[in-house]
């Protein structure tokens, strides 16, 4: 049971960031300043976005309730917490501030971070949930930096 009342947690802190930042993004993808853009070629179409996060949110549920369930510590609660915050942070940044630049920083750290829980963490076997985030993570980077490159 104590499994299943985190996951329940993650899924909320998880889903509630995402809420957070698409309000926090305003209009964003569908601007007219982010549709003027040069958008890298591999852009996939605005729906694969939703139905990504969708289920790389469940996978890092499911991943961050076994991981503090084996590893209670304040380490992992703080880690998530800057997760959580660069998570949100990016959607402001980019979208709403239009600040390309910043954006990519912030989206930079993010993939870091990620990856620092699959690497630091390897006695959680279920640590392969993460390969979802880190490979939409080096998607999303690419795409900022393209945009950053090219605008």
């Amino acid at each position: 049971m104590p499994f299943f009342k985190r996951l329940i947690v993650f899924l909320i802190l998880n889903f509630g960031a995402l809420a957070l930042g698409r309000w926090l993004m305003n209009n964003g993808p569908k601007s007219e300043w982010y549709t003027s853009l040069n958008q890298a070629p591999w852009t996939p179409p605005g729906w694969v976005f939703g139905v990504a996060w969708t289920v790389i949110m469940i996978c890092f549920s499911i991943y961050m309730a076994k991981l503090y369930l084996k590893t209670p510590t304040q380490k992992v609660i703080m880690l998530f917490g800057i997760q959580f915050t660069l998570n949100v942070l990016w959607n402001f940044v980019f979208f709403n501030q239009q600040q390309i630049a910043l954006g990519f920083i912030v989206i930079l750290l993010l993939t870091i971070l990620v990856c620092t829980f699959f690497f630091k963490f390897r006695n959680i076997k279920t640590r392969y949930l993460l390969l979802p985030y880190i490979i939409w993570l080096f998607i999303a980077t690419s795409l900022n930096a393209y945009i950053l490159i090219n605008n």
